[in-house]
């Protein structure tokens, strides 16, 4: 009787301070509450002292919650909910090797084994320590102890992997799930949304309602994220609908993801309209307002928004900041980004990685790559997002030395790459033409697995195309299950680049007939491969079917593109009725287009004509001057092409000079016309002799046609003979193996005498050829280019 009076005072003091432990609310509270627990001799009560862990662990005080776990020992060991509070305490501060040092402390004992919740607390304690081989090691002691397709873990494992941008692997995980509920759907969701996979999110929540699984506003908030950023607005009208009719639609951080949603679609009057239904708008609504007028490039009204704010004592946040920058619609904003850029300084808050991210953008998207660099350097915390913002701003100025050079940096410091990181360099690889490197980023798109990203996977097929590997471009297309519209402008654009126009033609059928409706773009694709493959019937009824078939207007690129299918054709009088019969004024690019085609067809007349529209519009173009003065030298008129140039001189315009790259055993080598400055020069120079005189007895004749002085043919052939794409040509049969194919880039247009050299080339050595030059690309074999000397 006597014992279980003791018991009962027991269990009511247990309940008693377990109840001020809940209520307790600041760290001095549930200090005075552990010396009360001491004082009634109840420091060693299992019950009452894991409670207390856990609160600790809640508010931050991790040692505090150790020093309560030291409190027991064998005599008085702590049980698996012990363990599993301070596991899950540790990770949540961030202590994810701590988490796992105990974790190794339970596996030594022989009464205790983890559970599912151990598992689960030691995955996410490594989903933000950044150690990935920890993380997996962990994974495998998971499948060993049997929790392999537990949800509650299978959540911990999504969420880290995510966390790694191992899609992949995250994948593998949810489907290894037979059981799975709404957090792990969330967590797929979320993680996909994060790794900027925003069409695979919202395939994986179709899945997650169509199967009927319950999903929160939380949900739709965060799909509502890819919505905005994939700008569908079909898409995010649907799960609008969907939140009014879940009773979702009154919740303000769904009223904010459809702000943001239709802001970035472009439908700036429902976003206002919807924040005017918010009372009273919070920190982030009005930040999604912001956001949104400046996206919508109505940067007075953001500019406003943002000093009512201040003007209130609200304080801002990056988030604000991030918004109030012009990031989608920078140019002639220059003077307000650098005045946000001083207001950051100031705020101490352009260390904040978005802030620094965000500003690096906006400058690299105004060509200001000193100021983006400096900021770059100077961020003291460098996120995936700022080295990603720093090598795409590279890549989109050209910059792309800089920017693979900047990417095997941050391969060396071992951050591991996402989508955006990929197709950035991607795109760097397919500027520069260097096939090694992107080969190279292909093996790492593997090892990453990111084969299933469509971006990765589209940037690999526009990389292969421009690195003249029509073959492989097509292999990764072809192994694409769900093709976008973007993938299939790419490869028709790819073929259109190589001159294969029938097979653009039979690619743009069957992307009719598999459902994807064609954008602007796609019919741009389409009429460049017919311009270049002479196609004109196909190319007209393709362009007659944009407005009449597919309810796309024609823009002014699209209306050049036909002046160019017609001129090249040689119809140059009705490429010039044309012209006049357009609905819109006829700018550069059409009468541009008209001229190039004089210069095939050698018209004098036209291109007088064309010409003196050109310089009536564009007087600082070097191109069509250029152009102009070669028609006239082609006519063998060399006083009215040295006027042309005199024009030039007298306006200070310089000729862009012409080089040529080629690439081998992963070097690149760099050519200008006579170039003496390579270390092989006087064996190039050699070759180049041998190759003259093997040519020559093959019947080849210099051509001279283009040559801009009234001098000898000798003296022209002379001229004509050290263009750097002939350097580079010899210098790759010096330095590759025999019958290996050669691939050469070069900047501008290649000229007659070249490609007649390059054909000869191909017959007397039995090499084949590939050159990619302003236009298109050249694939010489036999004797025979592929454009059928039609370029």
């Amino acid at each position: 009787m006597i014992y279980r009076t003791i018991a009962s005072i027991a269990q009511r003091d247990r309940n008693f301070f377990i109840s001020l432990i809940n209520q307790a609310t600041t760290l001095s509270q549930l200090n005075q509450i552990h010396a009360n627990l001491i004082r009634n001799c109840l420091s060693n009560d299992l019950i009452t002292i894991t409670k207390l862990t856990h609160k600790f662990s809640d508010f931050k005080s991790i040692s505090k919650a150790k020093n309560l776990f030291t409190t027991f020992n064998n005599t008085n060991p702590p049980d698996l909910f012990l363990y599993n509070v301070l596991i899950r305490g540790l990770s949540r501060n961030g202590l994810g090797v701590e988490a796992l040092s105990l974790y190794l402390d339970l596996l030594k004992g022989c009464k205790l084994k983890p559970d599912n919740f151990t598992f689960a607390f030691v995955v996410s304690g490594f989903s933000s320590s950044g150690c990935e081989k920890v993380g997996i090691l962990i994974h495998g002691h998971v499948i060993v102890s049997g929790f392999g397709s537990d949800v509650f873990v299978g959540s911990a494992l999504v969420d880290m992997y995510m966390g790694f941008s191992r899609i992949g692997h995250a994948y593998k995980v949810f489907d290894g799930i037979p059981e799975r509920d709404s957090v792990l759907w969330n967590t797929m969701v979320s993680g996909l949304v994060r790794n900027c996979c925003f069409e695979e999110s919202i395939q994986v929540f179709g899945d997650m309602v169509g199967r009927g699984m319950g999903f929160d506003s939380t949900t739709l908030a965060v799909v509502l994220t890819a919505v905005a950023e994939l700008q569908d607005l079909r898409n995010g009208m649907l799960i609008h609908c969907l939140a009014v009719k879940m009773g979702y639609d009154v919740h303000e951080y769904v009223l904010t993801g459809l702000i943001s949603m239709y802001s970035k679609c472009g439908d700036i009057s429902t976003a206002k309209l919807l924040f005017g239904m918010i009372r009273e708008p919070d920190l982030i609504s009005c930040n999604a307002m912001i956001a949104g007028f400046c996206f919508n490039n109505e940067n007075e009204s953001s500019v406003r928004l943002f000093r009512e704010l201040l003007v209130h004592g609200e304080k801002v946040n990056s988030s604000t900041i991030v918004g109030l920058l012009p990031v989608s619609c920078p140019f002639g904003h220059l003077t307000l980004t650098c005045s946000i850029h001083g207001l950051c300084v100031k705020s101490g808050m352009v260390s904040n990685p978005s802030v620094s991210t965000a500003l690096t953008t906006v400058y690299s998207r105004l060509n200001e790559m000193e100021l983006a660099r400096r900021l770059f350097d100077e961020s003291p915390k460098k996120s995936l997002a700022s080295w990603n913002a720093m090598i795409s701003g590279y890549a989109q100025n050209g910059l792309t030395e800089m920017a693979i050079s900047l990417f095997r940096e941050m391969q060396k410091l071992d951050i591991h790459p996402n989508p955006v990181t990929i197709t950035s360099i991607l795109s760097a690889c397919a500027q520069l033409g260097t096939l090694s490197m992107g080969k190279w980023v292909h093996d790492l798109i593997k090892k990453e697995k990111f084969e299933s990203n469509i971006y990765v996977l589209t940037a690999l097929v526009d990389m292969y195309a421009k690195c003249g590997n029509i073959e492989e471009a097509r292999q990764v297309f072809d192994s694409i299950m769900e093709k976008n519209v973007v993938t299939w402008n790419a490869m028709i654009s790819a073929y259109g680049l190589h001159g294969c126009g029938r097979e653009a033609l039979v690619l743009f059928d069957q992307m009719l007939h598999s459902g994807v409706s064609p954008t602007g773009v796609t019919f741009l694709c389409a009429l460049y491969a017919c311009s270049h493959a002479g196609l004109v019937e196909e190319g007209q009824k393709i362009f007659h079917s944009m407005s009449h078939a597919h309810d796309t207007e024609p823009l002014p690129e699209h209306y050049a593109c036909m002046v160019d299918l017609l001129g090249r054709a040689g119809k140059l009088e009705n490429a010039l009725e044309f012209i006049y019969e357009m609905p819109l004024e006829p700018g550069p690019a059409e009468w541009g287009a008209l001229l190039g085609a004089c210069m095939v067809h050698k018209n004098i007349d036209l291109a007088r004509l064309a010409s003196d529209k050109l310089f009536a519009m564009d007087r600082g173009s070097v191109g069509y001057y250029v152009l102009l003065s070669n028609i006239y030298s082609a006519d063998r008129n060399y006083c009215q092409a040295a006027s042309v140039r005199k024009v030039l001189k007298n306006k200070n315009l310089a000729k862009t000079p012409g080089c040529t790259l080629i690439e081998v055993n992963g070097y690149q080598h760099v050519f200008t016309s006579s170039d003496q400055s390579h270390p092989q020069a006087a064996a190039i120079y050699a070759k180049l002799e041998e190759l003259m005189e093997k040519m020559r007895e093959a019947g080849f004749h210099t051509e001279t046609s283009t040559a801009l002085h009234d001098v000898e043919e000798e003296e022209k052939e002379l001229m004509v003979k050290v263009h750097s794409e002939k350097l580079a040509i010899a210098f790759g049969l010096l330095t590759s193996e025999p019958r290996t194919e050669i691939r050469i880039i070069k900047n501008l247009r290649i000229c007659v005498d070249c490609h007649n050299f390059t054909k000869f080339v191909s017959k007397v050595t039995d090499r084949v050829i590939v050159v990619r030059d302003a236009n298109r690309f050249h694939h010489f074999k036999d004797g025979d280019c592929s454009c059928g000397d039609y370029w």
